[in-house]
């Protein structure tokens, strides 16, 4: 691996944006600065391009089951259409199984990886039970495997759902170990109850997915969790908040001193409820938990990210085919495999409709995109900034390119678009994961299995100064 020297580009981190060079040596950066010339460095002009570290996305499914199939995207065809989008980590989740072994899961996981990710990832683990063999477990679990982040699903009742008393202890033993619990925030009670009274009226279409998982049942689990959380004395992350409902009650948790962190996904900041009431059944192609919700929820969402209350972008990737996957729930939206196809236009959707419409500062994208679940997660700063020693996962980004949208041109594997006909500005244009071309000039010219596991560290130790410190407060 030798040198590499990017000239002529506008560098924009998390907090600063301005016009230098940058050595890679190695996987690494070696020095920033203006001017630099090296005789045996490969020289890549990044005239008119943002320079941005690589996105880190902090919630994939790829290769998962459910609802008795399984996602379409695997770790070669997801990590790549990742790069493609800018994205070069990110974060599965090892889904377990009541009653097995917690190391099970992860073996499957590291399986399914091997030799076929493009891009740098890790793993999130789901707690599905807790008993003395999986208090056992986990120690080591996150010591070996340095996965230092806990799901547990509020919500699939007698699939995933736990219990208000797994969840609390999870917190509890999360706060002991440095780890961060993440959580499904729906009540799963109330909408099992609402789903099968929905069905017994003969109510089956995809529509009914979301009227049957409403607002408040997101809203109401959010706040439960986050009230657990505080008397755990822990740290929750709450996933694919959807709503005002759910944003409220982060906001609230945070002024109440709670260590509560937001995410939300690019779906539910462009797309709307309409979409699953579209005829023939094309619906279903927007069926995912928590559902998209009334339009009005965009604003509120856009105006959390802006005052921080909502902190990070997460894609929710689980794709399922149109044809074969969701027809599965014709007759029975409840069959409908939950999930859409999002990794790709992560990293785009956001410039375009944030950056580019004055919602958020370019400064704000980078920390919502890369930096602050790089810091969430125990990655940081080798991943989520561009900083002498970090590792040279780099994006040369297009501020000003536009394109359409289009299972035509997009890179999942799946057989349509949840933003179909979607006009954008911005674009990566060549992406770098440890000093190694991935995409150079939108053409894919990466390595199957390139991409290495990230052991990370527990959380809070890469939250580094002390404006992260005030902003767990």
């Amino acid at each position: 691996m030798g040198l590499k020297l990017i000239k002529n580009g506008t560098i924009v981190t998390a907090s600063d944006m301005y016009k230098a060079d940058i050595l890679i040596e190695g996987e690494q950066v070696a020095l920033i600065g203006t001017n630099l010339t090296y005789d045996n460095a490969e020289i890549i002009d990044a005239e008119g391009y943002y320079v941005m570290p690589g996105g880190v996305d902090p919630h994939t499914h790829l290769e998962m089951p459910f609802g008795g199939t399984v996602s379409k995207d695997d770790f070669e065809t997801g990590t790549i259409a990742a790069a493609f989008g800018g994205t070069t980590t990110l974060i599965d989740f090892c889904i377990t199984r009541k009653g097995e072994s917690l190391q099970n899961p992860i073996r499957e996981w590291h399986a399914k990886s091997k030799d076929k990710a493009v891009i740098d990832y890790s793993f999130h683990l789901m707690i599905g039970e807790i008993n003395d063999e999986v208090m056992k477990e986990l120690p080591v679990i996150l010591k070996e495997e340095g996965i230092t982040s806990f799901k547990v699903f509020m919500a699939y009742k007698d699939v995933f759902q736990a219990d208000d008393g797994t969840l609390f202890q999870t917190l509890q033993t999360a706060k002991e170990l440095g780890a961060l619990v993440m959580v499904h925030a729906e009540n799963g009670d109330v909408i099992d109850y609402l789903v099968n009274e929905a069905l017994s009226a003969g109510n089956t279409a995809p529509i009914y997915h979301a009227l049957t998982r409403p607002p408040e049942a997101e809203g109401e689990a959010t706040a439960r969790a986050a009230e657990l959380t505080g008397l755990a004395g822990s740290q929750l992350y709450v996933v694919h908040v959807s709503c005002e409902e759910s944003a409220s009650k982060i906001k609230e948790a945070r002024e109440k001193g709670y260590d509560v962190w937001g995410e939300t996904c690019p779906q539910y900041l462009v797309l709307d409820q309409d979409k699953l009431d579209l005829p023939d059944f094309e619906g279903a192609k927007y069926v995912w938990s928590p559902p998209l919700r009334e339009k009005w929820n965009q604003d509120k969402l856009w105006s959390a990210l802006k005052n921080g209350s909502l902190q990070t972008i997460g894609s929710d990737q689980c794709s399922f085919d149109f044809d074969g996957q969701k027809t599965l729930g014709e007759g029975d939206f409840s069959k409908i495999p939950n999930g859409g196809p999002m990794i790709e236009d992560r990293f785009s959707i956001l410039f375009s409709e944030g950056v580019k419409k004055g919602r958020i500062s370019i400064n704000q994208f980078v920390d919502m995109i890369s930096t602050r679940s790089a810091k969430l997660f125990g990655m940081y700063p080798k991943k989520g900034t561009i900083a002498v020693g970090s590792d040279a996962d780099i994006v040369l980004f297009d501020p000003v390119k536009e394109r359409t949208i289009s299972v035509d041109t997009h890179h999942m594997a799946v057989d349509y678009s949840a933003f179909e006909g979607m006009q954008v500005t911005g674009e990566p244009v060549t992406v770098l994961s440890r000093g190694e071309f991935v995409i150079k000039d939108q053409q894919f010219v990466g390595t199957l299995g390139a991409g290495q596991y990230i052991k990370r560290a527990r959380y809070g130790e890469r939250l580094v100064n002390q404006a992260d410190r005030i902003a767990l407060k």
